[in-house]
């Protein structure tokens, strides 16, 4: 008899639980941002005090029906950044409460996640596409209270066309490997496009209450699909990563290294590769190894509607293989200020030999500079998140 009526309860759970799903569940936020900048290296901010303009609106819409998920994010910046196109978008399934699936343009499993940084620049991986990149494909993810751990197969980055052959498109939010014309000419070079890659992550979690850390590996491997020879090399990355919180005090460290092989044509270079993403593509060394160290500090306030105030230091190198190459530098030193639905970042970013804090975009982080100066890029970017 015991028997029967659980069977019975659970057959009972089974049809709540169906009937709560016969709904579906939508919502549907977003972001505006506006974004101040003043940089040294700019004559015409020093004359006149920098730049207060748009950054970007997004639409976030999340729905679930019958245990099946959606979560999606559509930015729209100015043209000369990318114009419209998709940070993330996928559908997940949880398979208990513990494991899920998720199929489409997800983040890939790789270091430290969400972020590997505190800042609004992000850690200097992220310009090399190790940090919050998404791809599309198919991802398994594990977390429980001392383990988490993903699996993903990614067919392909972010594919806009479906030419097969076409040159992959570079109004996107992550980097990825594509094609450059290098000197202007109206020609293509370093046609490359991220095929096949399989991905896996695993992190140990340590401590408990108001002392916790984490220990993992990542690791990444892949095809690199040659436009012009229509043949295939390879691209791997490995990192170790430490993440500790402290009560008020977080760090973030990670160790990688990164190796991409195209089968180029002859006569082009395999020592650099493209990568592309806010309407630019820019050389990167094909083969280097990154170092991140962050740390935060965050201070409740009661100030008006201020809540928070978050301070941090994130410095990273990309110390590149290639002996004749010049090594790239970031560090960001600020604060994020929380006041109701608005996320302000103050920050101070310095920059050698990377694209976006030195005058020398296009191959910064590949050959870069040998008497590359120091740079500063003072920024505010005012977020309403809703």
């Amino acid at each position: 008899m015991k028997y029967i009526v659980s069977f019975l309860i659970i057959l009972l759970s089974i049809s709540i639980s169906s009937e709560a799903q016969d709904k579906p569940e939508i919502k549907v936020g977003g972001a505006l941002r506006f974004n101040y900048n003043n940089s040294t290296w700019k004559d015409h901010h020093q004359d006149n005090g920098g730049e207060f303009g748009y950054d970007m609106f997004a639409i976030k819409p999340t729905a679930s029906y019958k245990g099946i998920g959606l979560n999606a994010e559509i930015r729209f910046y100015s043209q000369s950044f990318g114009g419209i196109f998709l940070k993330q978008g996928w559908f997940d399934y949880d398979i208990s409460d513990k494991n899920q699936i998720q199929l489409g343009l997800a983040q890939v499993p790789f270091g430290i996640t969400t972020y590997n940084s505190h800042n609004w620049f992000f850690s200097i991986n992220y310009y090399v596409g190790l940090e919050d990149d998404h791809d599309m494909g198919l991802k398994f993810i594990h977390n429980d209270e001392k383990w988490a751990y993903d699996f993903a197969f990614f067919k392909n980055a972010e594919e806009l066309d479906f030419g097969g052959n076409t040159d992959i498109s570079n109004s996107r939010y992550a980097y990825d490997v594509g094609s450059m014309d290098e000197n202007g000419d109206g020609d293509l070079q370093y046609r490359n496009k991220e095929v096949n890659q399989l991905n896996a992550k695993i992190l140990r979690k340590l401590g408990k209450e108001d002392f916790t850390h984490s220990i993992g590996l990542s690791g990444l491997f892949g095809g690199l699909y040659n436009l012009d020879t229509k043949s295939t090399g390879t691209h791997y990355a490995a990192a170790f990563h430490y993440e500790m919180n402290y009560k008020k005090w977080n760090l973030k460290a990670q160790v990688s290294h990164y190796k991409k092989s195209p089968d180029a044509p002859d006569g082009e270079r395999t020592d650099v590769i493209a990568l592309t993403a806010y309407g630019a593509p820019y050389l990167v060394a094909a083969e280097a190894s990154t170092y991140t160290l962050g740390i935060s500090f965050t201070q409740p306030v009661e100030w008006g509607p201020i809540s928070s105030l978050e301070f941090y230091n994130d410095f990273g190198v990309v110390d590149k293989t290639e002996a004749s190459f010049y090594d790239s530098f970031q560090n960001v030193t600020g604060c994020l200020v929380t006041a109701g639905l608005m996320y302000i970042y103050i920050d101070g970013a310095l920059g050698k030999n990377q694209p976006w804090i030195d005058p020398n975009f296009n191959t910064a982080l590949a050959y870069g500079t040998e008497d590359a100066d120091w740079h500063m890029r003072f920024n505010m970017n005012f977020g309403f998140y809703f």
